[in-house]
């Protein structure tokens, strides 16, 4: 096999993979468009606590390798949580401010894994929240502004029937 043989085939193969992976994501993307994220803060909404953050991701509840691609959560991006009285604002870079309020809060607790990162114990924040009457969804935040305890905190008073663990019962 000569030299230019071999970098033409290796040429076609990354060819050939990128675009398995584009068709991939598009699919994911198809699959998931009955999705979508409430966009917009109340009006009235008095904010209590911001935290800076990296948003991580989107998933299937309680399944954080099956990742979502809710617009406009289908990206990772830097950002800021706005914890109000009515629910949690994500102010995310380059993407329109999503507000889940309480009514959607389902649980918040801490995770080491979801997909596209691995982290020290515990240093992932997951909100599981409703994104329709009957899809329940797992979005991951990584606090980068202090302790996520003290935000766990917060936005588990929030959340309407959650149990001492911040799990729903």
């Amino acid at each position: 096999m000569t030299r230019e043989l071999a970098i033409g085939a290796m040429i076609a193969l990354a060819v050939v993979v990128l675009l398995a992976m584009l068709l991939a994501w598009r699919a994911r993307m198809r699959r998931d468009s009955g999705l979508t994220a409430p966009l917009g803060v109340p009006e009235h909404a008095e904010v209590v606590a911001r935290h800076e953050v990296l948003y991580v991701s989107t998933t299937k509840h309680e399944q954080p390798l099956e990742r979502l691609t809710i617009s406009p959560l289908a990206y990772r991006a830097r950002g800021e949580a706005a914890m109000t009285d009515r629910g949690l604002a994500l102010c995310l870079d380059g993407a329109p401010t999503v507000f889940l309020a309480s009514s959607r809060l389902l649980g918040v607790d801490r995770a080491t894994v979801t997909i596209g990162k691995v982290v020290e114990p515990g240093g992932l924040v997951r909100i599981a929240w409703s994104a329709s009457d009957d899809t329940v969804v797992d979005s991951y935040i990584r606090i980068a502004d202090g302790d996520p305890k003290n935000f766990i905190a917060e936005l588990r008073r929030l959340v309407p029937a959650a149990d001492d663990t911040g799990a729903t019962s």
